[in-house]
């Protein structure tokens, strides 16, 4: 989590969000969408003090937003100390290294934010083999020479070779690493496909949804369990299946991960065994915040998620939660 520790007192890091208005749609929605990314922020355990916005036809590919825009924001973020800069879109490697001279604090973008929430919300030795290889995938192509070297974090796992440079070992490091998690995943798939077959010969639900829309509320509800359920984002991340018995009609209802706008497809590669289940399901009960101001655009990017990891041509029963909120 980003949270650094003086004396044993939690200190959360201080953030500033920045994104581009490239078009109508996108200054329609830039306070909701900004909104979003400071929700992150604080799931993260961070906090957020300020919003950055620039109407740009394209992000700055130097610097994602102007020279001038960059001036203002190096202004507060001296005078206000701020921690980290987190902008709306994925960063190329040169941008993060272009804006971390400038600014001169720490880059993250939405992926890296998202990526950080998961690394913590994962319980199981499932999902925590899931996120850290959603997170090496995400670095390989990230890493710059002000990269803390890897092999002196791992014990020299990966020793450099002749005439190889820093950042080609770490490279070499983190690849080695994703074939060792990517190989690990695969035996626990084969584990993971087994159980679904055992429970092949029951009808099988699935909650689907927006992050934070109360999926594992209206779980605990149905099954009576006592799933993790709280007003964060990304709070489920391991598949929880329970059976539930409906007027003597019995199925088995899962829990998913919630999905979100700009899901980083690191995460959804490393969670393909997760998002199985919806593609196993008989039916989809697509749960929607109805108190949530853009609700439709929610229920829109539920849609072309399912589409993305091919979940088409499911029944699906539309939920509307949170109707007294």
């Amino acid at each position: 989590m980003i949270e650094k520790t003086k004396n044993s007192i939690q200190i959360k890091e201080k953030a500033i969000i920045i994104g581009v208005i490239k078009n109508k749609y996108d200054e329609a929605n830039i306070n909701e969408y900004l909104d979003e990314l400071k929700f992150l922020i604080d799931t993260a355990g961070g906090e957020c003090l300020k919003k950055f916005t620039q109407k740009l036809e394209y992000p700055d590919p130097r610097t994602f937003v102007g020279k001038g825009k960059l001036s203002e924001i190096k202004e507060y973020v001296q005078a206000e100390n701020i921690d980290m800069a987190v902008f709306d879109e994925d960063l190329s490697p040169s941008q993060i290294r272009n804006i971390e001279e400038v600014l001169e604090c720490k880059i993250l973008d939405r992926s890296h934010i998202i990526l950080d929430i998961f690394a913590f919300r994962a319980r199981t030795a499932y999902a925590k083999t899931q996120v850290e290889l959603a997170q090496y995938e995400y670095l390989l192509p990230r890493l710059t020479n002000l990269w803390t070297h890897l092999s002196k974090q791992k014990g020299g796992i990966g020793l450099k070779g002749p005439g190889e440079t820093e950042i080609e070992t770490d490279r070499r490091i983190i690849r080695t690493k994703i074939t060792l998690l990517k190989a690990k995943l695969k035996e626990i798939d084969k584990q993971m496909l087994t159980q679904r077959k055992s429970r092949e010969n029951m009808v099988r639900v699935s909650l689907v949804g927006y992050t934070n829309v109360g999926k594992s509320t209206i779980m605990n509800l149905l099954s009576k369990a006592d799933v993790f359920a709280e007003n964060k984002l990304f709070a489920t991340l391991d598949t929880t299946v329970r059976k539930v018995v409906i007027n003597n009609i019995p199925f088995l209802l899962s829990d998913t991960v919630g999905f979100i706008r700009k899901l980083p497809h690191h995460l959804i590669e490393s969670f393909k065994s997760t998002l199985d289940e919806l593609k196993e399901a008989d039916l989809l009960i697509h749960v929607v915040d109805i108190s949530h101001s853009n609700f439709e655009d929610h229920i829109n990017v539920v849609k072309q998620t399912l589409v993305d990891i091919k979940v088409i041509d499911k029944p699906c029963i539309l939920v509307f939660n949170k109707i007294d909120a």
